[in-house]
């Protein structure tokens, strides 16, 4: 266990910008892959399931992120896939911890992302910072009224995936709340 605080990450959207029609003006790179929660939802004999999606990613983003003053968990529906899909793609580790959900896309009854509750329940009472493209208002109100340290919820558009400025907060954050990011 580390005093860092968590960085509880999402691919579709922070890492993956998929919205964006110039990510590879950017340096994100394309790749097709197939995982099973995107392959779920298709018909197995389609021309998309042996095709797979389209995910771009940067292969900068694992060193930025290994950077920060965080302890990195995925958090995301690509659960355990995100260690061998995404990992080796932007340099990150293949055996980091995964946010294991009860039940994926389960619908809030207060109309709270569906991750809200789990992960302010995962995080166990430690600091963290959540980086996701479907955070809402909504959902930084309830974890600041229920989660009791500090917590950070950062919404990364999926037209622009991680920035500089994403980066920047997210140190600057880490900094102001442990002494591991002094």
């Amino acid at each position: 266990m580390t005093d860092r605080p968590l960085l509880l990450l999402d691919v579709d959207g922070p890492l993956n910008p998929f919205r964006s029609p110039f990510a590879a003006l950017r340096g994100y790179k394309s790749h097709r892959m197939r995982p099973e929660v995107w392959l779920s939802y298709r018909d197995p004999e389609s021309r998309a399931a042996r095709r797979g999606v389209r995910v771009r990613l940067h292969p900068s983003h694992g060193a930025r992120l290994l950077g920060l003053p965080f302890e990195i968990a995925w958090a995301t529906a690509w659960t355990h896939q995100a260690n061998s899909m995404i990992s080796p793609h932007i340099g990150l580790p293949g055996d980091l911890t995964v946010v294991e959900w009860p039940e994926l896309f389960a619908r809030d009854p207060e109309g709270l992302s569906w991750k809200t509750r789990h992960l302010s329940r995962w995080a166990a009472g430690r600091p963290f910072a959540w980086v996701d493209d479907m955070i809402t208002p909504r959902d930084r109100s309830w974890v600041a009224a229920h989660h009791p340290a500090p917590a950070l919820l950062l919404r990364v558009h999926p037209r622009h995936g991680l920035r500089e400025r994403d980066f920047t907060e997210l140190t600057r954050w880490a900094e102001g709340i442990s002494p591991a990011g002094r």
